[in-house]
């Protein structure tokens, strides 16, 4: 059972990139031949839309007793004080401010984004930095959970 369930799913602007590059390698490839260019064109967006689509698979999972940020399960226990960041403090926890030893799930393209302390530095992480278009909302959820 999933208390909150969110896919950060990349920008629709990304396909049609992904189409642009095939259609550059097909133009590529046309003075090996028309077949060669289909084909050129056929693996490139097949590639191209493999990488796009595992770029925005990843999810942000709660249950009842864990935090799941892609592929790293934290207990509802280890987790501390969130920190709700705008634009603005998103990019600085990203940059300037970020710590080598956190746990990170970094889109650039979702703007804003939930710091959360761990605990005894949970796996030797001092912070979880999540990106989530619904930072107020996970919040919350994460607050109840900690009941």
């Amino acid at each position: 059972m999933h208390i909150y369930e969110e896919r950060l799913s990349v920008p629709r602007s990304w396909w049609g990139l992904v189409a642009l590059g095939g259609v550059g390698l097909a133009v590529a490839a046309i003075p090996f031949g028309a077949i060669a260019a289909v084909v050129a064109a056929a693996l490139g967006i097949a590639v191209s839309a493999t990488l796009v689509h595992l770029h925005g698979r990843v999810r942000i999972l709660v249950t009842p007793g864990s935090l799941v940020v892609g592929k790293r399960v934290i207990p509802i226990e280890a987790l501390g004080a969130t920190e709700i960041l705008d634009e603005r403090e998103a990019f600085e926890w990203r940059t300037v401010r970020a710590n080598p030893y956190a746990l990170l799930l970094l889109r650039s393209y979702v703007p804003t984004a939930l710091r959360i302390e761990l605990r005894n530095s949970w796996g030797g992480a001092p912070y979880v930095y999540v990106s989530t278009r619904q930072p107020m909302n996970l919040a919350a959820v994460l607050a109840f959970s900690r009941g």
